[in-house]
């Protein structure tokens, strides 16, 4: 990756597994695509939360902005079932499965050209 990993907990506090977590994943990205520019993951809660603080039960939004040579790729659905990402490894899990769908696209949209 051309620019290093950018991580943030929005409303959340940090979490160094969590942190952890999402390297390995991004690590994975890089294996499908190695020019990779930038990848930026933001963990917050879901908005519904009026007060900032995540309460437990409460689902988590994740957004991934990866940008790769002539395109962005994004990541960013709120959850239809608010059950669906109240644990926050499925939620990731979840928005990393669907950019690794996307940037394998990407790449065979590449490949084709």
């Amino acid at each position: 990756m051309q620019n290093p990993l950018q991580i943030s907990f929005h409303g959340i506090d940090h979490s160094t597994a969590i942190e952890a977590r999402i390297r390995e994943k991004a690590a994975k990205l890089e294996q499908i695509f190695d020019r990779i520019t930038s990848c930026r993951v933001v963990i917050e809660p879901h908005h519904r939360n009026t007060c900032g603080l995540h309460r437990k039960g409460e689902p988590f939004l994740i957004r991934i902005d990866l940008t790769v040579p002539g395109s962005e790729l994004v990541v960013k659905r709120p959850p239809k079932d608010i059950h669906v990402n109240e644990d926050i490894l499925v939620a990731l899990r979840e928005a990393f499965d669907n950019i690794e769908r996307q940037l394998k696209d990407y790449v065979t949209r590449l490949r084709e050209r």
